[in-house]
């Protein structure tokens, strides 16, 4: 893995990938590389005429690829519960399931279910998707289910007595906490499909410091932050790495066939930059109470319980 690459990726003609968020960022570059590699790549966008461009832009860099775009709000339970029902009728296999989209210390908003939005859109609603996707997901042979972190996942918590920032409430936190999220839902994922006895693997990883629109619309929203668009300005000749770059340790983790279960990745120098490499999260990814309740709490919050997970597999 010491110097992996887009080149070790494995042909994937016959395979089906689901991106959310897929029309900018890490998941646009993601759409581009698995289009290359021969994999029918399913776009998602919440604006559906950014996602036309961003599918045109794919097709130029992959022009025999099979590229399909749909719409979705991740931030939306009503968005999710449509859109599966259409994914599935269309397509009777998901190999790849990559839980990209997300907002980046924003101020204090809500989706329309009432959730804050960072952790509505960041976790409860790929916890959703994930959800009433499994059972498609769990037919198809090794299939992997990927979530996108982020290194500010280290200084998060997981507030259970204000979880949705009510009482408290700071960009910042509630974005580290929304990230921790991911990596929490991951492990205890792992742990499920493990103990149900499906081969799907289930792994997350961040990408290091790289800029994407995320960064624009978190200074945006907030007002223009001097403080944080200095900071940016200082960072980025130091430690940003390029997006291309950043990808790789999310693609490592859904195609190579060394990658497990139940492992978060990262770039192997300082976790902030360079190749994919296997990476410790924050400690309380590891709390078998903390995953047990969360995964509960997300069960309540969302109305989506994971039942094929209590059979055993056919």
């Amino acid at each position: 893995m010491s110097k992996w690459t887009t080149q070790d990726i494995p042909n994937l003609n016959g395979k089906v990938v689901l991106i959310t968020g897929a029309n900018s960022g890490l998941g646009f570059e993601c759409s581009k590389v698995f289009a290359q590699k021969g994999a029918t790549v399913v776009m998602t966008a919440r604006n559906l005429e950014k996602g036309e461009k961003a599918k045109a832009e794919v097709l130029q860099s992959a022009p025999d690829a099979t590229v399909d775009l749909m719409q979705l709000d991740i931030g939306n339970l009503a968005s999710i519960r449509d859109f599966v029902p259409a994914f599935k009728a269309a397509y009777d296999r998901l190999d790849i399931l990559l839980n990209n989209a997300g907002v980046m210390a924003i101020p204090r908003s809500e989706t329309p279910d009432g959730f804050e939005m960072q952790l509505g859109v960041n976790h409860l609603g790929h916890f959703a998707l994930t959800g009433l996707l499994l059972d498609l997901i769990v037919k198809t042979p090794n299939a992997r289910i990927h979530s996108v972190s982020s290194s500010a996942q280290y200084s998060g918590s997981i507030n259970f007595d204000d979880l949705m920032g009510k009482q408290n409430y700071t960009r910042w936190g509630a974005y580290g906490q929304s990230k921790l999220a991911n990596v929490v839902f991951t492990n205890e994922l792992h742990k499920r499909l493990k103990a149900a006895g499906y081969d799907t693997i289930a792994n997350a990883s961040h990408p290091g410091i790289v800029y994407t629109n995320l960064q624009a619309n978190s200074l945006e929203k907030s007002g223009n932050s001097l403080v944080e668009r200095v900071l940016y300005r200082v960072i980025e000749p130091l430690m940003v790495q390029d997006i291309s770059m950043g990808i790789l340790p999310m693609l490592y983790g859904m195609t190579d066939p060394d990658a497990k279960s139940g492992v978060f990745y990262g770039p192997n120098t300082f976790n902030m930059r360079g190749y994919p490499a296997e990476k410790k999260s924050n400690k309380e990814a590891y709390d078998a109470a903390i995953l047990n309740r969360f995964w509960e709490v997300s069960e309540q919050l969302t109305g989506i319980t994971y039942d094929v997970l209590e059979g055993a597999p056919a």
